[in-house]
């Protein structure tokens, strides 16, 4: 699972139970619990979970001005 950081242990710890999620404002993280103290644990992810996008090439749906 991921790896973050716990408050109360002030360590690095390995997140236990951890379950993926998304927030309001679209990304994503991670939440489980810290195994020696119990302690929540949130991890924020890199990147933005997104709709699927269209292929690169593909029509934008603007038509070029000649």
């Amino acid at each position: 699972m991921a790896e973050g950081y716990c408050v109360k242990c002030k360590a690095k710890k390995e997140i236990s139970n951890g379950v993926e999620e998304t927030m309001k404002n679209g990304r994503k993280a991670i939440k489980g619990k810290c195994p020696t103290c119990n302690t929540v644990m949130f991890k924020i992810l890199g990147g933005k979970a997104s709709a699927p996008q269209a292929a690169p090439g593909a029509p934008s749906g603007s038509t070029p001005s000649a």
